[in-house]
């Protein structure tokens, strides 16, 4: 049992949400609004300070989660120091984990353009598909053997087509973007 009545005991199973709120109430300075740079094994720091009120797998499951969160690299990314329980700097932070920290940042924006590019691709396969369908004298089964959708796709890609139509703003239309960018 721990000597502090206000904290859970370790052997109680905390989220890694729970130990965050648990992290920022003991220790403001570090696990406060901001991100900053975590001393190396401060794990044991952890352990030491607050004896009993984390388990060391939920302190885990935290640090993967945190660690790993965009905030966090930005943060490698800008600081030149890493931070103890009390927001002291303590120990310079070494150029490799800056450099891994800016790869993983440039992963994920192309990882996340390449989404975004995917997504677009297909709303403008969709609006030319509404177009196609609106302007064709073909039947619907001829169309559908055209186009090499399968007639009980047709509607449901029509229908996003028609919300996806509304959704854009004025002047936002793919054809009109294209010519925008074609003229300069």
């Amino acid at each position: 049992m721990s000597s502090n009545p206000a904290a859970p005991p370790a052997t109680t199973e905390m989220t890694p949400a729970d130990c965050a709120a648990r992290l920022a109430q003991t220790f403001p300075a570090l696990f406060g609004a901001s991100f900053k740079p975590l001393k190396l094994r401060i794990q044991a720091d952890i352990q030491e300070r607050a004896p009993g009120v984390f388990s060391k797998q939920a302190l885990s499951a935290f640090f993967r989660r945190h660690t790993g969160s965009t905030g966090y690299l930005i943060a490698l990314t800008k600081a030149t120091h890493r931070f103890d329980l009390d927001g002291q700097p303590c120990g310079e932070l070494s150029d490799e984990h800056r450099r891994a920290a800016v790869d993983e940042l440039a992963r994920r924006r192309a990882l996340h353009q390449s989404k975004m590019e995917l997504a677009e691709e297909g709303r403008r396969k969709r609006a030319a598909l509404l177009r196609d369908v609106e302007t064709t004298t073909l039947t619907r089964a001829n169309f559908c053997a055209l186009k090499g959708i399968a007639p009980q796709e047709l509607d449901t890609l029509l229908e996003i087509a028609r919300r996806e139509a509304q959704e854009r703003p004025p002047g936002r239309s793919p054809d009109v973007i294209r010519e925008r960018r074609r003229r300069g």
